[in-house]
């Protein structure tokens, strides 16, 4: 095998163990605030997609206490963010600080 046939079959089998499968599809995550709370938040990674739903007739908020985000929700909506960051982030309510999650973002 010629040399830079053979780098090159290095280097792509380097990125698959390394990296995974290039073409690895982003996930939809939806997080239901219903009744004054947050709904279950399963594991995420980073590039999925979360739509945050209101089904409340409050206004609530999904905040990341490190500021990474701030999702303002009216009654009856929803809205959508892609995830950014690894690591565990908590997030809470604006308007009803009692109201607390924590997402778990795996790389």
């Amino acid at each position: 095998m010629p040399a830079t046939l053979r780098a090159l079959a290095v280097l792509a089998f380097a990125g698959f163990v390394v990296g995974g499968p290039a073409n690895a599809v982003a996930a939809n995550h939806d997080i239901i605030i219903a009744q004054m709370q947050f709904g279950t938040v399963r594991p995420l990674h980073v590039g999925d997609v979360i739509t945050w739903h209101n089904d409340d007739i409050f206004r609530h908020s999904a905040t990341a206490r490190d500021k990474s985000f701030d999702i303002d929700l009216p009654p009856k909506s929803q809205k959508s963010m892609v995830v950014k960051q690894v690591g565990k982030v908590d997030f809470y309510c604006r308007f009803h600080p009692m109201m607390t999650g924590t997402l778990d973002v795996q790389p």
